[in-house]
């Protein structure tokens, strides 16, 4: 797998900023507009979680369940700032994600932050 297998994030110029920082340096918040979210549920497939069975018996990364769980995070973030967009903000502040199991079937994943719109100081 390549590096871009394992990440995520955005590119560098994005219309809607996203940052675990409560600031941006620069910039001022001109407004707030209030929390954002973007929520998935992946169930993993059989054929992973056999690899994973077999995998966790000898030790190891488990590089099929952390592909999905990078897919799953990034859907989730395309979410949120498709939501921030929605309601009007060029960024979101404090973003966070949380990660549970979704009644034993498959992986919840939230992206969450504070959507706002910046200004140039």
């Amino acid at each position: 797998m390549s590096i871009d297998d394992y990440g995520g994030g955005q590119g560098p110029h994005p219309d809607v900023l996203v940052v675990t920082t409560n600031d941006v340096p620069g910039r001022r918040v001109q407004s707030v507009i209030g929390e954002v979210f973007g929520l998935t549920v992946r169930s993993r497939h059989l054929g992973s979680q056999i690899g994973a069975g077999l995998k966790s018996m000898i030790g190891g990364e488990l590089k099929g369940l952390t592909k999905t769980l990078v897919q799953t995070r990034n859907q989730a973030m395309e979410r949120l700032v498709e939501q921030a967009r929605a309601r009007g903000a060029n960024a979101v502040l404090a973003f966070r994600f949380d990660v549970s199991e979704a009644a034993d079937v498959g992986t919840e994943v939230c992206a969450y932050g504070t959507a706002v719109v910046l200004a140039e100081e």
